[in-house]
C-alpha cells in the first residue's frame, strides 16, 4: 500500500492497549491478573492505558487496575494484546489505520480463539479506525519495525506450517510489504529455544534505532540459545544492522519446564521503557539488565516490573501490550 507507514515503537503513542486475562495456562489466574494490573498501572504513569476486559470481568479489572487505567468491556478469549489486537499504522494521509491479521492461537495450540480473532474489527469500530484486512495468519509479536521500512521476523515462526502452510516465504513477505509499507524484511533464523509461539522475534531481538537492533545474548555454550543468538547476529550483520547485546537471565523453571525468560520483551512508552524483572536467582541479572537498558536509553526513564507470573503464562510485557501511535 503506497504511502503506508508502520511507525517505530519508540515514536509517541496515544495510548497502550492490554487485555485482562480470561484463561491462564499455569492455573493461577488471580496472580496473573495482579501482574497485568501492575504492568498497566506502571505504564499509565507514562501514557494512557486501555484494559480490554470481558463484560463479566470489567468490574474486577477496574478494581485491580485502579482509576488510572481505562476499562473497555469487549469479549475475548485470552490475554495477549500484541498478538490478537490489530497492528496500527499510518495511512497515506497520516491518519490512523489498523491491519487486521487472522489469528489462530499460535498454530491452534489453544481451543478457543474465535473471540480473539474478532477483537480487531470490534475494537476499531469503537475507536473509529479504518480496518485493513490481511488474509494471512500472523501475531504482532512475530514482527518488529525500525519505522523506516525495515521489518525483522523469524523464519522459525512465520514459516511454521501451523500458520500459513500454503504460502512461501516470498508470498508472506509480499503481504508484509503491501500491508505495512515495508521495503525490506530481515528473516532471522531463530527465536528463543522452546518458545511456544514458535519463536516470536519480540523475545529475542528488537529494533532500538533505525539501524540498530538489541539482541538477547548468552556466552554459556551449554545453553541451546548460544548458537541461536549467534546465528541471528550473523544475519543482522550481513544486512548492515548494528548490534547491541543484552545478557539473558539465568535459566528459570516452572517445575521441569524452562521458561522463555527475556529482557528483550520490554515495551517502549512515552518518555520511558517498561521492562521485565524476575527476582530470585535472577536478581543479579535483573540489576545488570536494568543498568544496560539505562545506558542504552539515557533520555528515557526505565521502569521494571516483576513479571514472573506473566512469564509462566508464556510471554511478557511486550506480549501483553499493543501501542496505538499518536
Amino acid at each position: 500500500m503506497s504511502g503506508v507507514l508502520f511507525p517505530a515503537e519508540w515514536k509517541p503513542h496515544s495510548r497502550m492497549l492490554m487485555e485482562f486475562p480470561v484463561f491462564w495456562k499455569s492455573g493461577d489466574i488471580a496472580a496473573a491478573r495482579q501482574s497485568y494490573a501492575e504492568v498497566a498501572r506502571v505504564i499509565s504513569q507514562f501514557e494512557p492505558v486501555t484494559m480490554i476486559a470481558t463484560p463479566e470481568n470489567a468490574e474486577s479489572a477496574a478494581e485491580l487496575c485502579g482509576a488510572s487505567v481505562e476499562i473497555l468491556p469487549l469479549p475475548h478469549d485470552d490475554a495477549w494484546a500484541r498478538d490478537n489486537c490489530p497492528t496500527f499504522i499510518k495511512d497515506a494521509d497520516g491518519g490512523l489505520a489498523a491491519v487486521n491479521w487472522r489469528f489462530n492461537a499460535w498454530g491452534e495450540k489453544y481451543p478457543a480463539w474465535e473471540l480473539d480473532n474478532s477483537v480487531p474489527e470490534r475494537l476499531c469500530e469503537l475507536l473509529g479506525v479504518e480496518v485493513i484486512n490481511a488474509d494471512i495468519i500472523l501475531e504482532g509479536g512475530s514482527i518488529h519495525t525500525n519505522g523506516a521500512g525495515t521489518l525483522i521476523t523469524t523464519a522459525e515462526c512465520l514459516l511454521n506450517p501451523n500458520r500459513n502452510p500454503g504460502l512461501s516465504q516470498a508470498q508472506i513477505e509480499a503481504v508484509l510489504c503491501e500491508k505495512l509499507g515495508t521495503s525490506r524484511v530481515i528473516w532471522l533464523p531463530f527465536g528463543i529455544e522452546n518458545d511456544e509461539t514458535d519463536g516470536h522475534v519480540d523475545n529475542i531481538c528488537c529494533f532500538i534505532g533505525e539501524n540498530t537492533a538489541l539482541l538477547q545474548w548468552t556466552d554459556d555454550k551449554a545453553d541451546p540459545n548460544y548458537a541461536r543468538c549467534r546465528a541471528n547476529a550473523e544475519v543482522l550483520e550481513k544486512n548492515g544492522i548494528q548490534i547491541e547485546k543484552i545478557t539473558a537471565p539465568p535459566p528459570i523453571y516452572s517445575g521441569s519446564e524452562r521458561l522463555t525468560a527475556s529482557y528483550i520483551n520490554f515495551v517502549f512508552v512515552n518518555g520511558g521503557v517498561v521492562m521485565p524483572a524476575f527476582g530470585g536467582a535472577a536478581a543479579e541479572a535483573d540489576a545488570a539488565a536494568l543498568s544496560r537498558m539505562r545506558a542504552l536509553f539515557p533520555n528515557r526513564s526505565v521502569a521494571t516490573v516483576n513479571t514472573l507470573e506473566i512469564l509462566k503464562g508464556g510471554g511478557n510485557i511486550h506480549c501483553i501490550t499493543q501501542q496505538i501511535p499518536l
